[in-house]
């Protein structure tokens, strides 16, 4: 008996592989991603300016990291006793102006480095709604708690999201050619929006993001995340308990398929070994005294020090201080 859909994902032109690097930039959704990457020594860059929801917002954050953007200290604002960007995530706000705008240039500058030299961009879009600032007349990325009387609440038409995502693209490929981009829909549930309406800004983001890949069909890819949870896995206990945020063995299952459409087959063989490290990694002993674990922190030493050698692009500099320090 068959208890799923099948699906077939079509294998990326050019999968990526350990000797890339990868900018990735958008919902939550992206930080389940990048951390698996990470996880697994993939050099990746993850969200430079913290979670962005909507296509605005991800189009004009590309723009500021092609642009070399370096923000002054009119462009942010104090509220609830901290210094907030508009186009930033509340992870940059800070109680001191000058700390919280060098954080917001540091990650400028590296995010502009890195996209010029990136393999592969991977986009994920969560909402069609844009916030307004009123008092402004600009879309901002995170209200920061405002008064919800500042914004008015708008939402985008497909043409609008897609001619400015296609700005964006080919501002990209004028200083970066060969990046390939990679797009995905969250697929977790804005219900805050109302379930209709939830429904209607998915929709609207995935036709933006077919138009786009038609528009370019030699750099842009579609990963469908979004209908892995909503037409395969298509049940409630795949979410977290607030019906909204897909769930572990969820995120466990897009990564697989993930995995098997998006990664070189070579590279899928070195992940093995870098998940098998990376639990011994965070293994904590009971009791660390014993010979049998002075072997088990040998033996993982010599692994991390094999690999190390073998493939010199790899960082495994933390798991060898690790294994090392405590033999």
């Amino acid at each position: 008996m068959q208890h799923m859909l099948k699906i077939d994902i079509p294998k990326l032109k050019r999968p990526i592989s350990y000797t890339d690097s990868l900018l990735l930039t958008g919902s939550c959704f992206t930080e389940h991603i990048s951390e698996r990457l990470a996880q697994h020594k993939f050099r990746v860059l993850s969200n430079p300016n913290g979670i962005l929801f909507n296509p605005l917002s991800v189009a004009d954050s590309l723009n500021s990291y092609v642009a070399g953007k370096q923000y002054t200290p009119d462009e942010l604002f104090y509220l609830n006793e901290l210094w907030n960007s508009w186009d930033h995530h509340t992870r940059f706000s800070d109680v001191d102006q000058a700390a919280a705008l060098s954080t917001i240039n540091t990650s400028q500058q590296q995010a502009s480095a890195f996209i010029k030299t990136a393999n592969h961009l991977l986009i994920t879009l969560g909402s069609a709604f844009q916030y307004y600032h009123i008092a402004g007349g600009h879309p901002v990325a995170n209200n920061h708690r405002a008064p919800g009387q500042w914004f008015e609440k708008r939402l985008l038409q497909i043409a609008l999201i897609t001619d400015r995502l296609s700005e964006t693209i080919a501002r990209i490929l004028a200083v970066n050619a060969d990046i390939q981009i990679i797009f995905t829909i969250s697929p977790v549930r804005h219900i805050r929006d109302g379930v209709v309406e939830n429904n209607r800004s998915k929709a609207r983001l995935i036709e933006a993001v077919h138009e786009l890949c038609a528009r370019f069909p030699a750099t842009c890819a579609y990963f469908p995340a979004y209908e892995l949870l909503i037409d395969i896995l298509r049940d409630h206990r795949y979410y977290d308990i607030d019906m909204v945020h897909p769930n572990f063995a969820a995120t466990s299952y897009v990564w697989e398929r993930f995995t098997e459409s998006c990664i070189e087959v070579t590279s899928q063989e070195l992940m093995k070994h870098m998940a098998n490290i990376q639990t011994a990694y965070r293994h904590r002993p009971r009791f660390p005294q014993t010979n049998a674990h002075a072997t088990f922190r040998e033996n993982y030493l010599k692994k991390c020090q094999e690999l190390q050698q073998q493939y010199p692009l790899l960082d495994l500099s933390a798991e060898i201080a690790y294994f090392s320090a405590i033999i």
